[in-house]
């Protein structure tokens, strides 16, 4: 795949044919055509040849796509194939939330790691990870191997606790904070602004006919 940059609508979309494959494999469908994935999850044909087009060749001419083959293809692409290490820096009535979320696992993310600035929390225990100070974050990180850091702090610590994070060699953070981070470009942001997408559906409920 070299450098080339994949579109992240692509990226979206293979996460959407990795399921869909997964849950034809359940039922034992070996194979399927492009049309018929597409067919499946909305899309056409021609998006979906495309989508996996960027990857190599997929699938035989007139025989359709080898649904094991495939999926073993996409998990690799997506890094699904292994087990990614993850950090929850504030453990306020989010990140508490956010270390008991069972579905981490399910897509083979282990969050090892908490952290928090509060001396009345460091040393509990929720779900199983010890609260360990914000001070202690490079060490823990490097030894744990932690490559992914999940930020639920209020905006004004926001860019303190991404830059620990960098700092300690992250490589991707996930933004819960309604503020934009600044970080190297060898660091990706995904922003979850919670309050923005209410919002949304407020000015829906607000304009509906």
């Amino acid at each position: 795949m070299g450098t080339k940059k994949i579109p992240e609508g692509t990226i979206s979309r293979l996460f959407v044919y990795l399921r869909e494959i997964t849950a034809l494999i359940s039922v034992n469908i070996r194979t399927i055509s492009s049309a018929e994935l597409g067919n499946r999850v909305n899309l056409s044909d021609a998006q979906v040849r495309k989508d996996l087009g960027h990857f190599g060749q997929f699938g035989v001419s007139g025989s359709g796509y080898d649904t094991g083959e495939l999926k073993a293809a996409l998990e690799r692409i997506l890094g699904k194939d292994k087990t990614w290490n993850v950090a929850v820096v504030g453990i306020g009535h989010l990140g508490s939330a956010l270390l008991a979320y069972p579905g981490f696992k399910q897509h083979k993310l282990s969050v090892v790691a908490a952290f928090d600035a509060d001396t009345k929390k460091i040393g509990k225990k929720i779900s199983g990870v010890v609260i360990d100070s914000i001070e202690d974050m490079p060490k823990i990180i490097k030894d744990k191997k932690i490559s992914i850091g999940i930020v639920a702090v209020p905006s004004e610590s926001a860019q303190e606790a991404a830059g620990k994070l960098v700092t300690a060699g992250v490589s991707c953070i996930l933004n819960f904070a309604p503020t934009s981070l600044s970080v190297p470009d060898k660091v990706k942001v995904k922003d979850v602004d919670l309050s923005r997408e209410l919002e949304t559906l407020s000015y829906f409920l607000a304009n509906k006919r």
